[in-house]
């Protein structure tokens, strides 16, 4: 007869192996789970299987255009959870660089785009580098909190999104190809006339130039992998060449992308929501009173100067 000490030792020995083989078997399903072809996506562009959404882990980054001299330790200070890929324009040792310093910060998202395009964040935020700047959406112009408000699940629903709401600058109309601007010949700032050619240039003369296009300043925004590599690697090679290489100055390039950004990315030439629907999808600020459609109370109001005075606020 067994003893009872040793029936009740090997009655623990066998829930034991029954315990580590139901954990086997649901690791097993899991993991076939985890690769199943309802969670994949063939990517033509690439020939390989690519994980949709579904299998994300929320990786979030910060892409930044700055200058050796920009101070960008508030982003590290306060966004510990995002990475940064920090490029510095004026630096060609630096260990983020661009092949050549042209179309202002168009060249660094686009650089980054085309090194990291096999393996990107699921959220990337193109941003300009200073803490405190004369365009951000806030009362006092502070990037932080355009940061901390940003609300991540209407960019996984958006894919592309706009860190602006404010109509000044760029809303209703801002760019119209088909006129002659006065001031592209006063202000190195306003792309006028050349807008149309450079349009048909970045997006084939198979496509119509519009007649008007808006969408607010200025060229920082927001965008989901997926989004961007619904355009082939190969494209975003061809766009940084032209910016390479467009005798257009600096200043116009870079206004040209900064007008083009949005349409690239799906969006209708004139991207203008009104602001107070805005406000509540970027940012989740939905108690505003906004009497106009391009403005809301206490958020925002153009500066008279381009650069804040040192030790704003």
């Amino acid at each position: 007869m067994m003893r009872p000490r040793r029936r009740s030792s090997n009655i623990r020995l066998a829930l034991y192996l029954l315990v580590l083989v139901l954990i086997a078997g649901y690791l097993v399903n899991r993991q076939r789970g985890a690769t199943s072809n309802e969670d994949l996506t063939y990517e033509e562009d690439l020939g390989t299987y690519a994980h949709t959404s579904k299998s994300r882990k929320g990786e979030r980054a910060f892409v930044v255009a700055s200058q050796e001299k920009d101070d960008v330790a508030w982003l590290y200070d306060y966004f510990p959870d995002w990475t940064k890929y920090r490029y510095i324009v004026d630096n060609p040792k630096a260990e983020l660089r661009v092949p050549v310093n042209k179309g202002r910060e168009s060249m660094v998202y686009l650089t980054f785009i085309i090194d990291n395009y096999d393996n990107l964040p699921d959220y990337t935020l193109f941003l300009h580098p200073t803490r405190y700047q004369w365009h951000n959406d806030d009362p006092d112009y502070d990037g932080l909190m355009v940061l901390r408000n940003f609300q991540v699940p209407y960019l996984e629903q958006e894919g592309y999104v706009n860190l602006r709401c404010a109509w000044q600058l760029g809303c209703p109309n801002e760019i119209k190809p088909y006129e002659n601007d006065p001031r592209e010949k006063q202000q190195q700032g306003h792309a006028g006339n050349s807008y149309y050619h450079a349009f048909k240039e970045i997006f084939g003369e198979a496509r119509e130039v519009p007649h008007e296009v808006g969408v607010s300043c200025c060229a920082q925004f927001a965008l989901t992998r997926d989004k961007i590599r619904e355009i082939p690697r190969s494209e975003y090679v061809r766009l940084r060449e032209w910016l390479a290489k467009t005798p257009l100055l600096d200043s116009i390039s870079g206004r040209v992308m900064e007008y083009s950004w949005h349409i690239l990315f799906g969006k209708e030439p004139i991207h203008c929501p009104s602001a107070q629907d805005c406000y509540c999808k970027v940012f989740g600020l939905c108690d505003l009173r906004c009497p106009e459609i391009g403005m809301c109370d206490g958020r925002y109001v153009l500066p008279p100067f381009s650069s804040l005075p040192n030790g704003w606020p």
